[in-house]
């Protein structure tokens, strides 16, 4: 009790000297690095893939406001269904209007390492604060389709199946009263018929008209300078949750379900689950400076708010930190899905362990993480990048505040990404320089997808920069002897898109699972394929656990392949 109440007082203290959460703890020392060579190294090949329009998000030297800092998410999807990971990239705009560059943006892959734009003819042109995506079957109908949150309004795009989209948001019921700043969104099926429905979070009551500007408020500084105003001081938005009618429809029942009754949390990167290995899926939502949600779902069309009861809601010291991206793996490789969670500088990333009930640890200190507070953590994934056998943890850092490094040259705008290998026994080591260039490289990113966009085995990575074009880091993955697998799975009773299905994989004397979703890292979309890496073995078990409940079990299943698994 002692704790909290210190918390308490610690939260009263810096609530009103800036507008983020930042512990302001001092990293742990780090021990002496592993010596293991790092295999996977990654290469920025965005121009030569044809990723040259710059994202464009509010002034590189200066933010007003809020909206112009937070930033947008990026997808990896086969629109086209050729078994190739095309990209939809967001974008924002500027105060004043948009510039010609300013629009989301529509890539497809051309198999041979490159991309083309294709934007206009698939009707997707369009230009405001984008700020997140999430891609499945909404329809069933077999082709991926578009949900976009935005601050002002939200968009649906169905897919027409023949390369281009067709916006239905008014259509489908989707077009919400009044001005909302969309955050995250996730399609997911929570009543398991076999639609998917869809949950979106909310991020703040946002008036510009209303809101201070840098340094006429106390939660408009940081550090002492002058910085766009928030979230602290702004009203928190609310979070809904639409049924799918089945019908092309959804329905809101963000009442009915006791979603609309839970506030007060800046609700931001949205990722569907089932934590608690109960076969229904749940729904976990990062806040920013506020206590993130754990939406449990109660099996009879209902949810129960219990992030503070089961561990995610706040750290291990009972503080709120400032939730952005989200990471779902089984880092431990014990069957249950755990979360990373990234944060603001002077704080460390969390790293939350399950103990398969949807109870959870903090282990951010325990595992190694803690010896990095310098960056905001934003898109991140648990995942494994060198094919080892044990899921790595990638994120992707950026400021907020491009004013402050004229004041303070430890806080530049642009940062490096970070890589933590998995060492095995809950133990991970920081790597930046060794993980390759692309790595290394400083930028002020926000979202982030993975995925094999090459179709060679390994785990790459789209990245959204502010002001910049995107990068296209390639894994260039040296690793002979290392073998890996990936499921593409088809729903038939469940949603087309098999958001939901749970596969457990058996190698090596290892288990590890994941599950599909359709929004995880920050605002963003992974690849729908399934990536294992087997480390030596070359053989392995399969269980499969479609939406539904049903198992489909696989056994010696071979290495280094795609799996196409229909339900």
């Amino acid at each position: 009790m002692r704790r909290w109440i210190l918390a308490g007082v610690a939260l009263a203290a810096y609530a009103f000297a800036q507008g983020v959460a930042s512990r302001s703890v001092k990293a742990t020392p780090r021990g002496k690095p592993s010596g293991i060579p790092f295999l996977a190294k990654f290469t920025d090949i965005a121009a030569s893939a044809g990723l040259t329009a710059p994202v464009i998000y509010g002034q590189s030297d200066r933010k007003t406001y809020i909206v112009e800092t937070i930033g947008c998410g990026v997808a990896f999807l086969d629109f086209d269904n050729d078994g190739w990971l095309d990209i939809f990239l967001l974008s924002g705009t500027l105060l004043e209007g948009a510039p010609k560059e300013a629009a989301n943006r529509l890539y497809r892959n051309t198999r041979d390492g490159k991309f083309v734009d294709v934007t206009d003819k698939a009707g997707l042109r369009h230009a405001g604060w984008a700020n997140s995506v999430t891609a499945a079957d909404y329809d069933n109908d077999g082709h991926i389709d578009l949900f976009i949150t935005e601050f002002g309004r939200n968009f649906l795009y169905r897919n027409n199946g023949d390369s281009t989209f067709t916006e239905v948001t008014g259509k489908a019921g989707l077009l919400e009263k009044g001005t909302r700043w969309g955050a995250g969104a996730a399609f997911f099926d929570y009543d398991r018929d076999g639609d998917l429905d869809l949950f979106i979070s909310n991020y703040i009551a946002f008036d510009m008209a209303r809101t201070p500007k840098p340094g006429e408020a106390g939660n408009c500084n940081w550090k002492g300078v002058p910085v766009n105003c928030g979230p602290r001081g702004l009203p928190p938005g609310k979070h809904s949750l639409y049924r799918n009618n089945a019908n092309g429809t959804f329905t809101d029942v963000s009442a009915a379900s006791g979603i609309g009754k839970i506030g007060g949390s800046y609700g931001m990167t949205v990722t569907s689950g089932d934590f608690d290995n109960d076969g229904w899926a749940d729904i976990y939502v990062a806040a920013d400076s506020t206590p993130s949600f754990f939406f449990r779902n109660n099996h009879n069309g209902t949810f129960t708010e219990s992030g503070l009861e089961r561990g995610v809601a706040l750290n291990e010291d009972g503080m709120e930190q400032a939730g952005m991206g989200l990471g779902s793996g089984d880092f431990n490789l014990v069957g249950h899905l755990d979360v990373f969670k990234t944060h603001f500088a002077d704080d460390t990333n969390i790293l939350y362990r399950n103990d398969g009930k949807g109870n959870f640890d903090d282990v951010t200190l325990a595992s190694g993480l803690g010896v990095e507070t310098r960056f905001i953590g934003w898109g991140a994934a648990i995942t494994d990048l060198d094919n080892d056998g044990l899921p790595d943890l990638f994120y992707v850092t950026g400021n907020v505040y491009p004013e402050i490094e004229k004041t303070l040259a430890s806080y530049p705008w642009k940062t490096p990404r970070v890589v933590f290998r998995n060492l095995g026994a809950g133990k991970f080591e920081e790597l930046i320089d060794d993980a390759g260039p692309g790595v290394a490289a400083p930028h002020s990113s926000r979202g982030a997808a993975f995925g094999d966009f090459d179709n060679d085995g390994d785990v790459d990575a789209v990245i959204v920069n502010l002001g910049e074009v995107p990068s296209l880091l390639r894994n260039d993955l040296k690793a002979p002897g290392r073998h890996w697998l990936q499921f593409k799975a088809e729903g038939t009773k469940s949603n087309r898109s098999a958001i939901g299905t749970r596969v457990t994989v058996r190698y090596g004397g290892k288990v590890q699972a994941q599950e599909v979703a359709s929004q995880s890292s920050f605002y963003s979309v992974n690849d729908p394929r399934l990536h294992f890496g087997l480390g030596t073995a070359e053989v392995a078990d399969v269980e499969i656990r479609w939406p539904d409940g049903t198992v489909k079990k696989l056994a010696g299943v071979k290495a280094d392949q795609v799996l196409k698994v229909k339900e």
